[in-house]
């Protein structure tokens, strides 16, 4: 199942969102943005483990409707008045598959640059392109990122990292 704590990958780090008013409609547009099927459950007070770096988002505050968190109103950017222990959550009604058969990268179905971590602690992300469908290839794993060799690596590969973000 898709569950764990709501991150951020963003070209200044990681970063968490702020449980503050933290509910059902909210947790819907994440699980949604992830392609996991529908919100379950929200959870607070880091029942997933605090996160560390920043906070970027708190007050969210969703219809449910959005496709997006960064569609959602919440406070300014960074704005917050909370600590790592109110981290949110979501549980979600899917799975996510991470390494399907003769894949060489974990893979996250749907997605965008946001991420979760909890029980899977991987995620792919593109850094220092222009938009969020270019850039440098690099995997959060084990709880560092790095980057992928570019030895064998051709449109196929290309390919597979465009449909995990949602990029075409």
């Amino acid at each position: 199942r898709c569950e764990g704590r709501v991150e951020i990958s963003h070209s200044a780090g990681q970063g968490t969102v702020c449980d503050n008013n933290w509910d059902l409609r909210d947790a819907q547009v994440v699980c949604r943005q992830l392609g996991c099927g529908s919100a379950v459950a929200v959870t607070s007070s880091s029942s997933f483990g605090q996160g560390s770096g920043s906070i970027y988002l708190d007050d969210v505050n969703c219809t449910g409707s959005e496709s997006s968190l960064f569609q959602c109103g919440h406070r300014d950017w960074g704005s917050h008045n909370c600590s790592h222990s109110e981290d949110a959550g979501v549980v979600c009604s899917e799975t996510m598959l991470l390494t399907p058969p003769g894949s060489p990268l974990p893979m996250c179905q749907g997605g965008s640059n946001m991420w979760c971590a909890g029980s899977w602690d991987v995620a792919i992300s593109l850094v220092n392109g222009r938009n969020r469908c270019e850039g440098r290839v690099e995997i959060w794993h084990s709880g560092s990122w790095g980057t992928v060799c570019d030895d064998g690596w051709d449109l196929s590969d290309a390919q597979v990292v465009c449909r995990q973000l949602g990029c075409g």
